[in-house]
């Protein structure tokens, strides 16, 4: 009886461990190397999104002002090497929910892919204007 008593304990320490170790967030929560190489890339390709966004944006969709980039509202969704292993032409696709600049409030949510090469040269490849948020009025 203790036998089958310690043997369930065990299970169910095992399995509620297993449970706290495989959930995880989406968002991160702490700082990594990852994550800072992340955010200096956004902070380079930051001048290329904005123009690229406003180019988009004003006046077709913004009469009033033109779109900002918030480092903390990009998603990067896949990163690839072009041409194979250790090869410096790379694309970079995110998701990104440019704002009004002031008081942060998104304007819409767009899906941009970049092609980075040695250079450095920066193009975009592919923009996909996934939405737009219904901007308050003053």
């Amino acid at each position: 009886m203790k036998k089958i008593l310690t043997v369930f304990i065990l299970i169910l320490f095992l399995f509620s461990s297993f449970q706290t170790t495989t959930v995880s967030s989406t968002k991160p929560t702490q700082d990594s190397e990852q994550l800072r190489l992340q955010d200096m890339l956004m902070n380079m390709l930051t001048p290329y999104i904005r123009e690229d966004l406003h180019n988009f944006y004003f006046p077709k969709i913004l009469k009033d002002f033109s779109p900002q980039v918030s480092p903390w509202k990009i998603e990067v969704i896949e990163t690839r090497r072009v041409n194979g292993f250790r090869g410096f032409v790379l694309d970079i696709t995110f998701e990104i929910e440019p704002d009004d600049g002031g008081h942060h409030v998104s304007v819409g949510r767009d899906r941009m892919t970049y092609q980075i090469s040695y250079g450095p040269t920066v193009k975009l490849i592919n923009h996909t204007h996934l939405k737009t948020y219904k901007y308050p009025p003053e």
